[in-house]
């Protein structure tokens, strides 16, 4: 009995927990299946779906703010490593450069000074004409003349150094920049010279001729303007006293001095014409050039007035006179007697222009050296058939002999003179035995 209540009782437990145990099943499902008994579910179902859209754009943005802060801060640290980097870079380059720039500035110290340059032998450098410094540059260091052609260039403009002369050069290795440049800028130590010698009675127009073709004279135009004008004037009285530059084709005619000369290869214009300008008062204040003449001491007794009452410039305008008028030495005094006599003679002498063929085509020598563009209707200014007195000044370069005569004619009654074919003269009192002189030589 006991036993049986037992089981009953058992049963009825197990009975009480199955209908409990659907009770709890149905109690958390809707009879279509649908859980609602779970927080979870019930929470997912509260929201509509703008609240859905809008939890999803915070995310969104809580995302790419956390995203651009790890960038910056990943920036940060590239940036930093960039700028260790360059720094690091900087200071290599800094130090390269530094170095690069010391070697350089030693080296060219050295070049510089010549102080690594031991070697004394000489060489040959040629400077073309209108050379810039590059070319010079280039031709030093061929010759080796120099070590560092960057660094004579930086030397050369900083010290304005920059243009030199043409011609040829003998230039020690072992000089130092300065040297070298002076020697370039200067003659001294040009070897490329010639010899020209000026004749007796050449005019400015064929020594710029002689000149040119010697190789000397590089520039004829420059050296007939300047043989016509005023840039001598301070350093040669002679030159300041000559009172009518204008009315003269050539300002200089007349103080070329005859002589031999030495010259460069397309020596500057102004410098040949000092050379000889030099040497022409050199030549006039020799006493010795005049020995046994007492009327020239010096050039500057004659600058106003020489013993006969004429100036220097006029007694060089008689000698010119002479010396393209006579055969030779002898000749050239008789011509003076002549010249002085006309000059000083009065209208019933019957001799009131000098007449001298010399003079009539002046700078030209003779009709036939006229510019074709200038013979029909040419007429000099010097022409001393149709002008009375001396032309305006000297009509070629006369030598020291015509100088001499100029000063001290002979003593005579002569009026005219003329030359036969051979160069011989016959002179003359009066026109009447001047046309037989004349008709005697045809």
């Amino acid at each position: 009995m006991s036993t049986d209540n037992n089981n009953h009782g058992l049963e009825e437990q197990r009975r009480r927990k199955a209908e409990n145990f659907k009770l709890n099943i149905r109690d958390n499902y809707d009879d279509d299946g649908t859980s609602y008994g779970s927080s979870e579910p019930e929470e997912i179902s509260s929201y509509s779906g703008e609240e859905v859209k809008d939890q999803i754009a915070r995310e969104s943005k809580r995302s790419l703010k956390k995203r651009q802060r790890q960038e910056k801060r990943e920036l940060k640290a590239r940036n930093k490593r960039n700028r260790r980097i360059f720094r690091i870079a900087w200071i290599v380059s800094v130090l390269i450069i530094a170095a690069a720039l010391g070697a350089f500035l030693i080296t060219g110290m050295n070049d510089l000074l010549a102080i690594n340059r031991k070697d004394d032998s000489t060489v040959t450098v040629q400077v073309p004409k209108d050379a810039d410094i590059g070319t010079v540059t280039d031709a030093l260091k061929k010759g080796g003349v120099i070590g560092e052609p960057t660094y004579f260039k930086l030397y050369a403009m900083v010290t304005k150094n920059n243009t030199f002369s043409q011609g040829t050069y003998e230039l020690k290795k072992n000089m130092d920049y300065q040297a070298i440049i002076t020697n370039l800028q200067g003659t001294s130590n040009r070897t490329d010279t010639i010899e020209v010698t000026i004749i007796e009675g050449q005019s400015v127009l064929e020594i710029a001729d002689k000149l040119e073709e010697g190789g000397a004279l590089g520039n004829k135009a420059e050296f007939l303007q300047l043989c016509n004008s005023s840039k001598f004037d301070n350093d040669f009285d002679f030159l300041k006293n000559i009172k009518n530059p204008g009315e003269r084709y050539y300002k200089l005619e007349g103080y070329l001095y005859p002589d031999k000369y030495e010259f460069y290869v397309n020596e500057d214009p102004a410098s040949i014409i000092y050379k000889i300008l030099n040497n022409y008062e050199k030549r006039m204040a020799e006493k010795q050039a005049f020995d046994g003449y007492e009327k020239l001491t010096s050039v500057n007794k004659m600058l106003e007035k020489s013993d006969d009452g004429y100036t220097l410039d006029e007694i060089m305008t008689i000698a010119s006179i002479i010396q393209a008028e006579a055969a030779d030495s002898d000749d050239m005094y008789y011509i003076s007697s002549i010249l002085h006599n006309r000059l000083n003679a009065d209208d019933s002498e019957g001799v009131s222009s000098l007449g001298l063929d010399s003079t009539k085509y002046y700078p030209y020598r003779s009709k036939d050296k006229l510019p074709a563009e200038i013979a029909a209707n040419y007429k000099s200014r010097y022409d001393t058939y149709d002008n009375t007195g001396l032309p305006p000044g000297p009509i070629c370069n006369p030598g020291m002999e015509a100088i001499k005569a100029a000063l001290n004619p002979y003593d005579s009654s002569y009026y005219y003179f003329c030359h036969d074919s051979n160069g011989k003269a016959y002179y003359a009192s009066t026109i009447g035995e001047h046309e037989a002189n004349l008709e005697y030589i045809k």
